[in-house]
């Protein structure tokens, strides 16, 4: 068990601002710092983090919490996890009995993550060690890698003969944990398992923040017929379409130069890093994937492709870039001379040489597309012109912003002019014709998914698809938004002390909260309160889910007086310019909803009850619906008495609590 000191010094040591720099790009504001939420899609940030309360909160989804949660929601793992994650980041020894809350799953994670990472280690020693690795040693040799990028990227040897299953059994790793790991598979023969990579150059594949979560293995005889390169499976750690390879090395780099370069493979991102160029990536063996767009866009807006020259990298290109282009990001496109690709041109010409054809040669979308055609020869007649055109149309038609598009089809009027002898009108026609049916085919789609699905005829096998609609429909549940009043009275409770939890719980009770969360929050505050222990938003940090992101939600705002111009105004913003009124009024809110819900539940019991029933029904209708109007009529400082403590407390009164503006003398 952690004990509540222990999970107060993980929180203390762990920067809120370092753990989510490592997926945000953020940026100073006021006394806090900003960036693009990494929970949601977004282009204007929205997304909050305040050191000096250690809370995070999106603005634009309302996702909130501590540094505890925002490990949780970004790795996928559960609270008993993140502090493990945490504590051993910042060099904090904790424990190793069973965690309070861990379960089967999280200790499913926990036996893979250290599966991964022993194989890495177990493969890495043997790249330097065994007399099987000589071929995987002198390969990398004549590739031009050192040893300090061999142990920088964690590269490694699998032999031949299940030596990590043989190794890992004596070290006392589970098989139930090496296979969901993929490490080692099922023997067909049914006799037990082998290892997944054998003989193969190894690539660890790293997650954001540096765990290794998978592998790549490359064949080091050519004369195998076997593929190439094979990769780990989907795991319950590793998510392909969600990982981009090298981005734990480049993620810093990235948002220093401000752009991401996208490269194909695994080998390009090392030889760059090697001669010095660290903002590079590649997509994880895949396709570009939205998920994997989102991970770049968390340090850096502006992307920069490289792919092979042939019809397969071109294809791929086209297709990463309007994924790009659609997420909102600026997308250039390059080419590197005479078939080369970034591995064998940087190593030919060195770091100025690529840097210097990349400034030269890396261009928008829409120039690089009209080049690569006149190159080509499609723009030499009016079929293959209009073609070409239209497919830059469809990409600038992918552009989240009205704005943005405008632009780019300008620009493309004036790359194209040569050509067509014309305005630009007929390009934003062309325009608004792919933008009106890409909207018409969303509203048909919109409409069908909004649609009851019918019901197969009585007798009928409905078929999958039917039971996966239901499904999902059954799953989809709207969000509500928590009542502010409701979340103003825990803030009042949290921040005003003693006679302020007093003075609320003599008023109102935990049945007048509509929403659960904030009814099992009241609640518990209270009864810590008659039981004289510490209420505090710092006990509340450290607690289980949802109190630390209930937390975030109700400490920040969004519209609220800076701090610092308070301070350059010369006075001293606080929220309430009377805690007092502000509690009535919130009381006020509470107690007329909860009156009308009770109006509901007796109006729904008079249409089924009996004469008898009936007439005490609508009696208790009729006294409760004068209540609703008597507090719908007078204001809150009528419907509450003012608490005794009020008048010999000063710091609870309006004057400390209001914002005053520097006298002239």
């Amino acid at each position: 068990m952690i004990t509540d000191d222990k999970k107060e010094e993980i929180r203390m040591a762990a920067d809120i601002v370092e753990v989510v720099g490592d997926y945000v790009k953020l940026k100073k504001s006021g006394s806090g710092f900003t960036g693009l939420c990494p929970f949601h899609n977004e282009k204007t940030p929205s997304f909050h983090v305040t050191p000096k309360l250690g809370i995070y909160k999106c603005f634009g989804c309302g996702e909130s919490g501590d540094v505890f949660s925002f490990v949780m929601a970004q790795e996928g793992i559960s609270f008993p996890e993140s502090l493990r994650t945490l504590a051993d980041r910042y060099g904090i020894d904790i424990p190793d009995e069973h965690v309070e809350g861990e379960d089967e799953r999280t200790r499913q994670r926990e036996g893979i993550f250290h599966a991964l990472k022993f194989a890495g280690l177990f493969f890495y020693r043997q790249l330097l060690e065994s007399d099987e690795a000589e071929k995987a040693r002198t390969y990398l040799e004549n590739r031009g890698y050192d040893k300090k990028i061999w142990r920088t990227f964690g590269l490694g040897y699998s032999p031949g003969n299940d030596a990590l299953l043989k190794a890992a059994r004596k070290e006392g790793i589970g098989e139930e944990y090496l296979a969901g790991a993929d490490l080692i598979k099922p023997s067909n023969r049914g006799d037990g398992f082998y290892d997944t990579f054998r003989d193969r150059l190894m690539f660890p594949i790293f997650n954001p923040s540096g765990k290794v979560i998978a592998f790549a293995g490359r064949i080091l005889n050519e004369k195998k017929k076997t593929a190439k390169y094979i990769n780990s499976a989907q795991t319950l750690v590793y998510n392909k379409s969600e990982v981009v390879y090298g981005v734990n090395f480049a993620k810093n780099d990235i948002r220093k130069e401000e752009e991401v370069i996208l490269v194909e493979g695994y080998t390009d991102v090392i030889s760059m890093n090697q001669y010095q160029v660290k903002n590079v990536v590649a997509s994880s063996g895949t396709s570009l994937t939205s998920g994997q767009i989102n991970i770049l866009q968390r340090y850096g807006n502006r992307i920069i492709m490289i792919y092979d020259a042939d019809s397969a990298g071109q294809s791929a290109m086209v297709r990463a870039m309007n994924i790009a282009l659609e997420q909102g990001m600026e997308v250039k496109l390059m080419e590197l001379p005479n078939g080369e690709d970034p591995d064998s041109f940087i190593k030919q010409f060195g770091k100025d040489s690529f840097l210097d054809l990349k400034k030269k040669s890396a261009e928008d979308f829409v120039t690089f597309t009209i080049q690569k055609a006149e190159k080509e020869g499609r723009m030499e007649g009016p079929a293959d012109r209009s073609a070409t055109i239209k497919q830059i149309l469809e990409s600038i038609a992918l552009i989240p912003g009205e704005l943005d598009r405008q632009f780019y089809v300008q620009h493309l009027h004036q790359k194209t002019q040569v050509y067509r002898k014309g305005t630009d009108r007929e390009l934003f026609q062309q325009l608004d014709l792919i933008l009106s049916e890409r909207k018409r085919q969303e509203s048909f789609r919109s409409r069908r998914a909004s649609q009851p699905q019918q019901v197969p005829p009585a007798g009928s096998m409905p078929d999958r698809d039917y039971y996966d609609a239901q499904t999902h429909q059954a799953d989809i549940k709207p969000a509500r938004k928590k009542p502010h009043y409701e979340m103003e009275v825990i803030r009042l409770l949290l921040l005003y002390g003693e006679k302020m939890r007093e003075f609320i719980g003599h008023n109102i009770g935990e049945d007048h909260f509509e929403d659960d969360d904030i009814r099992n929050f009241f609640k518990d505050i209270m009864e810590r309160h008659k039981n004289g222990e510490d209420v505090a938003k710092e006990h509340y940090m450290n607690r289980e889910s949802p109190y630390p992101s209930l937390l975030g939600n109700i400490l920040l705002e969004r519209h609220t007086v800076s701090e610092d111009l308070a301070k350059r105004l010369g006075g001293e913003y606080r929220r309430d310019k009377n805690p007092i009124r502000t509690a009535k009024s919130c009381m006020k809110s509470l107690r007329l909803t909860f009156c009308e819900r009770k109006r509901q539940e007796i109006s729904e019991k008079i249409k089924v009850s009996d004469q008898d029933q009936k007439i005490k029904l609508i009696e208790m209708l009729s006294k409760l619906q004068k209540e609703i109007s008597r507090i719908q009529q007078i204001s809150s400082d009528e419907l509450f008495d003012d608490p005794e403590f009020a008048k010999d407390e000063p710091q609870l009164g309006s004057k400390t609590f209001e914002y005053k503006m520097k006298g002239k003398g």
